[in-house]
């Protein structure tokens, strides 16, 4: 089957096409520092030919959510430098995610002196968890100025800049599901009219400068992006020229030639669905590697392949419940199910304690 086969990815080969998609955990450290426990969460999945990991903020600004862990100072390299050399010990290849919440977040769950930036200052709807005070309504955020994007672009270069240090094989750009380069593409988080805003190419700028940024200092090959054309995530909206703006931006960041994209179709999860259309779109005007995430099981992960929708294959749940996701889909072995309660709690249940076969 092509989905166990070895791929080569720029100077990177992976042992198989499996990705073990970035999952939101909230195990880091209450000042986001990363933990051993998180050390033995990415090891026991080393199997995946790439791993990427959870959102970890370039910035205190864009810690949104509580127990995520960061990638901004010394204590969090060092952290993270014991969870690449665990993966790298099993002979695995990991990729950190770099994951800015902008919007989404809420002071109860930043540190002193940051704050709530976003392209402009729309609230997000509803509420978010807090530890220090439970569900909180959104705050509107603060209109980022020049000054605090060109900051946040910085800030992006200097975690990428710690991620190569700390280990990774290379890193991802969120650029997905509502998050700050997504609030910046997407027009109901974006009513900016200077250059960052008004058509969609103004407000694809900012993740170009920022991929073309990282790219300078990490390498084209070591970075990636993840993009959700039609996602509806984070009140997120489909806006209508959402295909025509897609396919500019993959074509300019495809003359970048980044690693990979990586594109998200939550339509198993309740979003719009990303058709065959727009998926074809996006690999022709990009023309490097994609990664297909969403919904996938063995079967259609395989056929995703053989029809060139992906050249890699992302899974989140089932790499979630199931460490040892490679050898099960092999061997044909039932699957695990996930543990929905502890997601996001504290602590090895639901987390480091999913049996594999031989267990």
């Amino acid at each position: 089957m092509k989905l166990f086969s070895i791929f080569q990815m720029g100077p990177i080969e992976l042992k198989n096409r499996l990705v073990m998609a970035p999952m939101t955990r909230c195990r880091a450290n209450n000042d986001n520092t990363p933990n051993d426990l998180m050390t033995t969460y990415y090891q026991q999945r080393c199997e995946a030919g790439l791993i990427i990991t959870e959102g970890t903020s370039p910035s205190p600004n864009g810690l949104g959510y509580a127990r995520i862990p960061g990638l901004f100072n010394q204590q969090q390299v060092d952290g993270w430098k014991k969870v690449t050399d665990a993966v790298h010990e099993k002979g695995g290849k990991i990729f950190m995610q770099l994951m800015h919440t902008g919007r989404v977040s809420h002071p109860d769950n930043m540190p002193e002196g940051s704050e709530i930036i976003a392209p402009s200052a729309i609230a997000m709807t509803g509420e978010m968890y807090t530890d220090k005070n439970g569900m909180q309504v959104y705050p509107v955020p603060k209109a980022m100025t020049i000054t605090d994007i060109e900051k946040t672009q910085q800030e992006y270069i200097y975690a990428a800049e710690n991620a190569i240090e700390a280990g990774f094989d290379g890193v991802e750009l969120h650029g997905a599901n509502g998050y700050l380069i997504d609030q910046f593409i997407n027009t109901a988080s974006n009513i900016r009219v200077d250059a960052y805003g008004g058509s969609g190419k103004y407000r694809c700028r900012f993740a170009i400068e920022v991929a073309t940024k990282v790219a300078a200092a990490i390498g084209r090959d070591r970075t990636g992006i993840r993009l959700s054309p039609y996602g509806a995530f984070n009140d997120m909206e489909v806006f209508p020229e959402l295909e025509e703006t897609y396919e500019y931006l993959a074509s300019e960041l495809g003359k970048l030639r980044l690693a990979y994209i990586h594109i998200v179709d939550h339509s198993s999860m309740g979003a719009p669905p990303v058709s065959d259309a727009v998926k074809s779109k996006i690999r022709d005007a990009f023309g490097g590697v994609i990664i297909a995430s969403g919904g996938f099981d063995k079967e259609l992960a395989e056929t995703a392949l053989e029809n060139g929708v992906g050249d890699l294959v992302a899974f989140g749940r089932p790499f979630l419940a199931n460490p040892d996701l490679v050898k099960r889909f092999q061997e044909d072995i039932a699957l695990n199910a996930p543990d929905f309660d502890t997601f996001y709690t504290p602590g090895e249940k639901g987390y480091t304690d999913y049996p594999t076969v031989e267990e």
